[in-house]
């Protein structure tokens, strides 16, 4: 008979599932959030404006903005979990959007504006195009 018990492997507190209402709030708070992409050697790496150590890579800049998005997920939902409060998105700490100017473009502009601008994890293109001038 042995002398040592069976020891019983317990579960990775890191790899459990974080409750819905927690991974619900962190998407609508994650999505909110700006990624910043480059190229490097042929591939992608993306990073979040909000918190700049969730990153994410990819072959294609679509690819890095899904996996660099998943990340600023589970960065939020880690700090929801733990009870503190996530990082406002820089579009609410930028102040109350009260005025509007108007660009014209033609068809083929608006289209490529719009590809550019979720290439680099922008919801639209004035976003794009207003992170774009304001970075000077």
């Amino acid at each position: 008979m042995p002398t040592t018990a069976k020891r019983r492997k317990r579960p990775d507190p890191a790899r459990r599932p974080f409750a819905k209402a927690v991974l619900e709030r962190a998407r609508q708070v994650a999505d909110r959030y700006q990624i910043v992409l480059w190229r490097e050697d042929g591939h992608w790496f993306g990073c979040g404006l909000e918190e700049p150590f969730a990153m994410g890579d990819g072959r294609t800049p679509e690819g890095a903005v899904k996996v660099t998005r998943k990340s600023l997920v589970l960065s939020v939902a880690t700090t929801i979990e733990a009870g503190g409060t996530p990082t406002a998105p820089a579009v609410a700490r930028e102040g109350r959007r009260d005025r509007q100017i108007n660009v014209r473009v033609s068809e083929d502009e608006r289209l490529r504006l719009e590809r550019l601008a979720q290439a680099r994890g922008f919801k639209g293109s004035a976003d794009y195009l207003r992170a774009l001038a304001l970075a000077g």
